[in-house]
């Protein structure tokens, strides 16, 4: 009698739900990584058509109209991620994951659809606040799922797909704006979109997971508070900038948002459900992870917003030239991050932390080469090559170092700590732009950026060697 074939075993259908986890966890994220780099290279084509058209705009306006498209996004992320890490933890990561797909496409079609910049910049506002539901409950369906180094190889295949967006997101990006017109990088959005959408209904169930019998608390407090101490400050830097730092209208802003981030600050300590608990950060690689994310992503921010605008309104290149001289950034850090992230997992972050932003730092420092004229190829393109593998040797393992010690149940709320702290350093360096380049962008302007990006990315290095000395492994 012959014997049945054997049913495939429960290992088989673990390792196959995880694979299912892992490629929705990438898609999810690749929605909102694919909006910010495909829409860096479209900044100036806005600028021509929305700020450009009116009577009496200047390189000022312009800059100004193209900081707010960036930070209007940014700010709303970084303000409410804190909440969507909450309800990723209360009522699961998928349902989570789900809403805001829905209403990112929706804020996509806004954006493309906006006559002005007013709208424009709402519509972008409105993007951040779907984009804040998709990266922290995407990493937390890794961080919940896989453990000690399959996590750290999950993590460094999260950091190097996800960066397929800022591989073909500037190239895309830049062939749209050439051929059908700027509206399209964001309307394009719309179809990773609903491809994330039909594969979610293959997760597995327990990937639906949230905090058993936790009740659906959300600290609104919190919420607008933080929302208001981001907004007065990044008002003011950006407005400053145009019309002088001493209009009402400026201070005014800025001494409303200092005073409501001290009163967030103290408000998070009492209240029953905080938005971001303050008793993660005595984690010594929680604490010491965060504080290092603040010196690299105000510099990636900084750094990757510049260098488009320089290739395009400086060298005169062309918005699809602009997307591929941005390329060999994420090639390299493709096909770096995950042996990175599996290293750092088996040695330890510490090494790597503290190397990585100094390559990357090198990258930048290479730049200063730029003279006018300009030749792109040779003064730029080889320090986006070494900013692109330091980044590799430094975001899988700073990302697996932050939530390494964390337990499950509150790996969405870390990873939305983690992200919104990353997101607002990048939402302030962007403020900062006109300050440093002196309100427009020249030669003497962008080497002034590289040199504050190099000391952001030293400075993060010199906290990581410090931070983590005898650091554990991210196991």
């Amino acid at each position: 009698m012959s014997t049945p074939p054997p049913a495939p075993s429960d290992d088989a259908a673990t390792l196959r739900g995880r694979r299912v986890v892992l490629v929705v966890a990438v898609l999810a994220s690749f929605v909102a990584f694919l909006d910010g780099s495909i829409v860096t290279v479209a900044l100036p084509a806005i600028a021509r058509e929305l700020a450009g058209s009116g009577t009496g705009a200047t390189a000022g306006a312009d800059l100004a109209l193209q900081q707010w498209v960036i930070d209007a996004y940014l700010l709303a992320l970084g303000s409410l991620m804190l909440v969507a890490g909450s309800l990723s933890d209360t009522f699961g990561r998928v349902r989570v994951l789900r809403a805001g797909l829905i209403a990112f496409a929706v804020t996509s079609v806004l954006a493309a659809l906006a006559p002005d910049p007013g709208l424009l910049i709402a519509a972008r506002a409105l993007q951040g606040v779907a984009a804040a539901l998709l990266v922290p409950s995407s990493l937390a369906l890794i961080t919940s799922t896989f453990s000690g180094p399959a996590q750290g190889r999950a993590i460094g295949s999260w950091t190097a797909w996800t960066g397929v967006a800022f591989l073909i997101g500037p190239l895309t990006g830049g062939a749209l704006v050439d051929t059908i017109g700027w509206r399209w990088v964001f309307a394009v959005v719309v179809v990773p979109v609903v491809l994330t959408l039909l594969l979610m209904t293959r997760l597995p169930g327990d990937a639906h997971r949230g905090s058993v019998g936790a009740p659906p608390r959300v600290d609104a407090i919190g919420a607008v508070l933080a929302a208001v101490g981001l907004a007065g400050p990044v008002f003011a830097l950006i407005e400053g900038q145009r019309v002088g730092f001493g209009a009402w209208f400026v201070v005014v802003p800025l001494a409303v948002g200092l005073a409501a981030l001290v009163a967030f600050v103290w408000w998070e300590r009492r209240a029953p459900a905080p938005m971001m608990p303050l008793s993660l950060f005595r984690t010594r690689a929680f604490t010491v992870g965060n504080l290092a994310t603040v010196g690299v992503y105000s510099a990636l921010n900084l750094g990757t917003l510049t260098i488009p605008l320089v290739v395009q309104e400086l060298a005169g290149l062309s918005a699809t030239l602009a997307g591929l001289v941005t390329l060999p950034t994420t090639i390299v850090s493709l096909l770096f991050s995950t042996l990175f992230g599996t290293l750092a997992a088996r040695h330890g972050p510490r090494p790597f932390m503290t190397v990585g932003p100094l390559i990357t730092a090198a990258g930048f420092l290479w730049m200063l080469l730029v003279r006018e004229p300009i030749d792109v190829w040779w003064q730029i393109v080889p320090g986006v090559v070494l900013f692109g593998f330091g980044l590799a040797v430094t975001v899988a393992p700073l990302t697996s170092t932050v939530l390494s010690q964390i337990p499950a149940a509150q790996s969405g709320i870390a990873s939305a700590v983690n992200n919104a702290i990353s997101r607002v350093s990048g939402l302030v360096a962007v403020a900062f732009l006109g300050v440093i380049a002196g309100g427009a962008l020249t030669v003497d302007g962008f080497h002034r950026v590289v040199v504050v990006v190099a000391l952001l990315l030293g400075a993060s290095a010199v906290v990581s060697f410090v931070g983590l000395r005898g650091g554990a492994r991210t196991s």
